[in-house]
């Protein structure tokens, strides 16, 4: 009878423990902030089987605040608080970078500078990604050593701008050459994704309530991107873009997730509007 006793009290504490453990995750959450937006004259370059060929369009630079008991973690840096100075926007060689928020201020909505960032990640180097990178020098930086290397290559490829990077400590730099697990506990992971550039990558968050969200980086500019899986015609490496295509809605289909298109403007406004978060 002992033995039985023994047998429902152990199996009691397994069930026990198997109830428990969702709540015993950590709380986090997603901030969506917008970082600007691209106003584009010709898409004719975000796809090379001529789709947009003549037509204008808006890209959304959205960054995303990932709030971990172990500390926050700014992905994507947007197009840079300096372009809002001017409300009209300011032409680049490829876009009008138009900021009407800067990152600045809506960190400060939630108490938060550039100097309390813990981490600081980015999808790639394109400096629609990087605006804002030269204000985190204290956060710990998660690099793609490749896409590290390929910034700083000579001549420099065309939409970056490697003096983004300046801020970068290089001893608080953690290189990457793969998948990582920011916080050690599974709940927040890059992921490698490359083709867009050598070192792509996209970031998956798991949440207590709304489960998994995967943000996509340049993997997609648009739904119909993802629909037809078209791509920009400045992509790095076609096949290795379509390896990544494969292999991250292989884990969203998994996963269960919800995939954010960074870039989609209707995307962006489909999430909670900032301050609000998803958790």
């Amino acid at each position: 009878m002992s033995r039985l006793i023994r047998f429902i009290a152990a199996l009691a504490l397994c069930f026990d423990v198997a109830v428990a453990s969702p709540q015993s995750s950590p709380h986090i959450r997603i901030y969506a902030m917008d970082c600007g937006r691209l106003e584009i004259k010709d898409l004719a370059p975000f796809s090379d089987t001529g789709e947009y060929d003549g037509h204008p369009g808006t890209l959304m630079a959205a960054c995303f605040l990932i709030r971990h008991p172990k500390g926050d973690l700014l992905w994507e840096a947007g197009l840079g608080d300096k372009y809002a100075a001017d409300p009209a926007g300011v032409s680049l060689p490829n876009y009008r970078a138009v900021v009407r928020k800067t990152l600045d201020h809506q960190l400060r909505e939630l108490g938060l500078g550039f100097e309390d960032i813990a981490y600081f990640a980015f999808s790639h180097g394109h400096a629609d990604h990087l605006g804002n990178a030269d204000k985190l020098g204290a956060a710990t930086w998660i690099v793609n050593s490749r896409e590290l290397a390929w910034i700083d290559s000579t001549p420099a490829p065309p939409r970056t701008n490697a003096a983004l990077l300046a801020a970068r400590n290089a001893d608080k730099t953690l290189l990457i050459t793969a998948d990582h697990d920011v916080f050690g506990d599974g709940a927040v992971r890059i992921l490698a994704a490359p083709g867009h550039t050598p070192g792509h990558q996209v970031l998956l968050v798991h949440l207590l309530r709304h489960g998994a969200v995967l943000l996509s980086g340049d993997l997609y500019h648009t739904e119909a991107n993802r629909k037809e899986r078209r791509m920009p015609v400045f992509n790095t490496s076609r096949a290795d873009t379509l390896a990544s295509m494969d292999r991250i809605e292989r884990i969203v289909r998994n996963r269960h997730a919800k995939l954010v298109i960074q870039h989609s403007v209707e995307a962006f406004d489909t999430l909670p509007h900032f301050p609000q978060f998803i958790d």
